[in-house]
């Protein structure tokens, strides 16, 4: 699936679809650099990996600023001279209010994170990975970038954009041996929906209805389409934003 000695970046890499992603990628046999701006969790998660016998890092890193996104690839080009696989996985739901009623701050935070920071991430990753005439992107989107959810503008904003500047970077370089895609999750049972739905068991269960499936998805589910699309067993994909979601936008 990997060559020898292919190194994996994984974004918002401490928890849930980040630090699954992460795994995934080292049980393929990928050096993995786990991103973060938790310290901490980052700092354990990878010392968990590496107890079990994976070869991980762990760089901080904030992807609300552009000088700590920029540091964190020049630290990967300064220790492993090579990116094979990106996963820009990093992001937040933001404050949920109707568009009228939300605030111009937390739209620019939202944007801030999970859109001007996965285009920084790219263009980093895009010329590092032209150096070698090969890589592979996938960039967290959601569903909620294929369709619209009532009170999150800024959220679906932004990940609209990230399916948009998936598919122009596909374009680009689609003769330069690099490959661009998307995953649009649909609910994932993570941190991010606990928050939301604080446990309830009924609040829970509204999520899980949106899909087909009547289920919720899981971070696993979500690390190995990542995975398998930078793997080689997905050369002939790109420009894809590849819905993962219990088929909720078939309906």
């Amino acid at each position: 699936m990997f060559e020898k000695e292919s190194v994996a970046l994984v974004t918002g890499a401490a928890a849930g679809i980040g630090l699954e992603s992460a795994t995934a990628f080292a049980r393929a046999g990928c050096r993995t650099v786990l991103a973060d701006r938790d310290d901490t969790r980052g700092r354990q998660a990878a010392e968990r990996l590496n107890a079990m016998g994976f070869k991980t890092a762990f760089i901080k890193a904030d992807m609300a600023l552009a000088d700590d996104i920029i540091a964190l690839h020049r630290q990967i080009a300064d220790t492993y001279g090579r990116l094979d696989a990106a996963c820009n996985n990093a992001g937040i739901e933001g404050d949920m209010a109707p568009t009228a009623e939300s605030s111009v701050e937390n739209f620019d935070r939202v944007i801030g994170i999970n859109l001007r920071g996965v285009f920084i991430c790219m263009h980093e990753q895009i010329n590092m990975m032209r150096q070698r005439k090969q890589g592979a992107i996938v960039n967290i989107a959601s569903v909620a970038g294929l369709v619209g959810f009532a009170g999150l503008p800024a959220y679906c904003a932004s990940k609209g954009g990230v399916v948009q500047l998936t598919r122009t970077a596909a374009i680009e370089y689609a003769t330069e041996g690099l490959r661009v895609n998307a995953v649009c999750p649909g609910a994932i049972q993570t941190e991010m929906i606990d928050r939301i739905t604080h446990h309830d068991p009924a609040a829970e269960q509204q999520f899980a209805a949106i899909h087909p499936m009547n289920r919720m998805g899981t971070t696993r589910e979500i690390a190995d389409t990542v995975v398998w699309l930078c793997s080689s067993q997905a050369s002939f994909i790109t420009g894809q934003a590849l819905a993962v979601d219990g088929g909720m936008v078939a309906r």
